[in-house]
């Protein structure tokens, strides 16, 4: 019997979890139909996009991901001390870049005149806002929701478009971490979609490879989707690697990203039983194959938030009619 999702996600119990949510039909997700021939490639980028800029909205990190033909995986760190620094206004408008709200907080993002009463409701709003914002069952409805409804709508039918509710495991202590994150980052390998981790498209580990999300192109192809009213949050990028233990408080992952690139590097030249694909022997070390020594490496790794930073901007908002 399934177990009630509070029992299964604690912060207190650990913060990171590897979400996994898969498609039900015999259509894929995100791939080619042999049956049909039809090409659902470009879903991946919905997902990749989507995925994206609701964690930069919600108090969720994102550490990795994988996105394939029927499936995706995430690995997540749960960050309600984030939504706690947020103040009443910066929670609406989070919340109402994806959803209208209830006529009043619209009155008051639109600085019409609200008695005291009413202000009272609208805090009461921002509270369960602030609430939803930090939890991964609303992040999942968000995600999952707006993806289901777009391939209906592509597909021409309607009904159950992901084959269960997501399921989590909790991931509480480092070796699980980094292992559940190597795992997710090799997904595409292990099918035997690509060869190397720096190939494998619509992953995290090639994103922090090779920067390159385009915030205005998802925010554009979101609002044509209808999912999403408007956008003024910084893009949030991927949880940074710490690169040592020191006595100040650490919000990243305890491990250097070099060594966590050659630990996957090593893991994904281990055939697995089951698993069509490996890293082939042949191929040299990771850091070889991009062309960097050690220290251009680490000034790539410190440099990486930074690429971010250039391509963040505000965008005024914009509202659906759909609550």
């Amino acid at each position: 019997m399934a177990r009630p999702r509070e029992q299964l996600i604690c912060v207190s119990d650990t913060p990171f979890y590897h979400v996994v949510s898969r498609c039900v039909r015999r259509t894929f997700l995100c791939g080619i139909d042999h049956q049909t021939d039809k090409n659902y490639e470009h879903r991946r980028r919905w997902i990749e996009e989507r995925i994206r800029l609701l964690s930069s909205l919600f108090a969720i990190d994102l550490c990795a991901y994988a996105i394939m033909s029927n499936h995706y995986h995430l690995v997540v760190k749960l960050c309600p001390e984030q939504s706690d620094t947020w103040s009443d206004d910066d929670v609406l408008a989070r919340w109402t870049s994806l959803f209208k709200g209830p006529p009043l907080v619209q009155r008051y993002q639109s600085g019409g005149e609200l008695h005291e009463a009413e202000l009272g409701f609208v805090k009461q709003m921002a509270g369960v806002y602030r609430q939803r914002l930090a939890s991964l069952s609303w992040f999942m409805k968000c995600l999952n929701e707006s993806i289901a409804r777009e391939a209906n709508q592509e597909d021409g039918c309607t009904g159950h478009f992901w084959e269960s509710r997501f399921k989590s495991q909790a991931l509480k202590t480092e070796q699980a971490l980094l292992s559940c994150m190597a795992y997710v980052d090799l997904n595409p390998i292990r099918a035997a979609l690509a060869d190397t981790p720096e190939s494998s498209d619509h992953t995290s580990i090639k994103e922090r490879l090779t920067p390159r999300f385009s915030l205005a192109a998802a925010i554009q192809a979101q609002k044509e989707q209808q999912f999403l009213n408007q956008f003024s949050t910084a893009l949030k990028p991927l949880l940074h690697f710490e690169g040592a233990v020191r006595n100040e408080p650490q919000l990243g992952i305890l491990f250097s990203l070099r060594e966590y690139l050659e630990l996957v590097d090593y893991t994904g030249r281990t055939a697995r039983p089951g698993k069509r694909g490996h890293i082939p022997d042949h191929h040299p070390p990771i850091l070889d194959r991009l062309g960097l020594t050690a220290d251009e490496w680490l000034t790539e790794a410190l440099d990486f938030e930074a690429l971010y930073r250039q391509n963040q901007r505000a965008h005024p908002p914009r509202r659906r009619s759909a609550a």
